[in-house]
């Protein structure tokens, strides 16, 4: 837009700015432009960015975005770093993300990556096939910038190379995200290689968690904060999404976290907290001693039922437990049992572990009418739930227990994990249930016999009793 063009609103795009004002309005506007420049904003993402979708004013080292899904965080680190790119011949960006898949789907080859924004005529050779190495992760444009990927797989590729702009997408999946930046980690890392050109910064986009690196970003002072929901993109999102998901989640816990941005503590007096999670978080599994599925039934089905909580864990050749899958659902007994015994098989289980405190026989009953010959043991809830709860969480907390994978396999369990203090008035923790009956099968140990000694001349003989 021209100098003399309006102050940009403060809630809204200049885009949509435009299209709420009269076409007389609208007209006078525009008439200001030239045709080579109306040409121009067509592809300016300052003219179709929300205000804040742009890097704020001011001294910064690091531009955190939090923001809830679908509000177009990507977008923004993607045009953030693309401006750097072109405005900066010879300059070199990181795209820092969870998984080397993550930052080429998504920060490159996605909707909104760096190939589906930038234009033909800026990468080297005219087309994405001569500027974009797929395997290595790197990206060359014609003016003689470049962008590499790096992975919090492996935190210590960014240890060399220096950097002159850096983006870090989903931050909170790092895999070290738990460790903070004043250790050995990927972000770390990230910010000690922003050495190169008059003024190296770093975007972060992501959802919040209350990790440490997360924490100590929004309390660093060279840190800009700007937060946003996923309400604020209603108008470019499929109408399912508002309709469907949105609905879904909204005043859940996980819907202020994933779809407003809310930076969710753990809750005071819950057995399990974050750290304590991503401590024991591993990539895969040693050979398993012994697998189970563990099933805490709801005992009705519809939309104000409770889950059926469906948690998959094995025991290490280590001593330790490790949780491999959740396969929690809300539904009727068929579909709940059909589901844990199809977990059964895809992880070759030695047993089905279903509670049936309420359900009695009808819970093995309607798990065998789907496979007859499942072994299943049910077991019965004699003390409370905090009872059997607390020896599952030491477990956790001394380092013995962890989970497998990408924490978002897990966010709903997790979620259960560190909300559910004992004694509180909260829903059921469904998950949490199934986890604690399939460790209280894993790792309880045997009750210890106890043995008398009879004398019977002329040998003393030991008899457990």
């Amino acid at each position: 837009m021209s100098e003399s063009s309006p102050a940009r609103p403060a809630n809204r795009s200049l885009a949509t700015w435009l299209a709420s004002q009269s076409p007389a309005q609208q007209s006078e506007i525009l008439s200001r432009l030239s045709e080579r420049q109306l040409l121009a904003l067509a592809r300016d993402w300052r003219f179709w960015a929300r205000p804040k979708q742009l890097p704020p004013p001011g001294k910064w080292l690091v531009w955190l975005l939090l923001a809830g899904r679908g509000f177009g965080k990507t977008r923004s680190g993607a045009e953030y770093v693309k401006e750097h790119l072109l405005d900066h011949p010879g300059s070199r960006a990181a795209l820092v993300a969870a998984r080397f898949a993550d930052g080429r789907d998504t920060m490159v080859e996605g909707e909104s990556g760096l190939l589906g924004i930038l234009p033909a005529a800026a990468l080297r050779g005219g087309c994405a096939e001569r500027a974009w190495n797929r395997s290595s992760g790197e990206l060359y444009l014609a003016n003689g910038s470049s962008a590499r990927i790096y992975s919090s797989e492996k935190p210590a590729q960014l240890r060399g190379p220096a950097h002159s702009v850096g983006w870090a997408d989903e931050a909170a999946k790092f895999a070290d995200a738990h460790l903070g930046i004043r250790q050995d980690t990927t972000f770390a890392n990230l910010l000690l290689g922003l050495r190169l050109g008059r003024d190296p910064r770093c975007v972060v986009t992501t959802t919040p968690k209350p990790l440490a690196l997360i924490r100590e970003l929004i309390a660093d002072p060279r840190t800009v904060v700007v937060r946003g929901s996923s309400h604020e993109n209603l108008a470019n999102l499929a109408a399912g999404f508002a309709d469907q998901i949105m609905a879904t989640y909204e005043g859940t816990r996980l819907g202020r976290q994933e779809l407003y941005a809310e930076l969710l503590e753990d809750v005071p007096g819950a057995l399990w907290d974050r750290a304590m999670l991503e401590r024991g978080r591993v990539a895969t599994a040693p050979a398993l001693r012994r697998v189970v599925v563990a099933v805490d039934p709801a005992m009705s089905s519809g939309e104000e039922a409770a889950e059926t909580g469906i948690i998959v864990a094995g025991l290490g050749t280590d001593g330790h437990g490790y949780t491999l899958a959740d396969y929690s659902l809300r539904g009727s007994p068929a579909q709940w049992a059909a589901a844990a015994v199809k977990a059964y098989r895809a992880h070759r289980a030695d047993r089905i572990i279903a509670e049936a405190n309420n359900g009695g026989e009808m819970v093995a009953f309607t798990l065998r009418s789907i496979d007859a010959h499942v072994p299943c043991k049910t077991v019965h809830a004699s003390r409370g739930k905090q009872t059997r709860a607390e020896p599952i969480a030491a477990f956790y907390e001394r380092g013995y227990i962890h989970h497998i994978g990408d924490p978002q396999r897990f966010e709903a369990l997790e979620d259960q994990l560190c909300t559910w203090a004992p004694n509180e008035n909260s829903p059921s923790p469904d998950r949490l249930d199934a986890l604690v009956w399939a460790y209280a099968e894993l790792m309880a140990k045997p009750r210890p016999k106890h043995y008398r000694v009879v004398f019977d001349p002329p040998k003393r003989q030991i008899s457990p009793v």
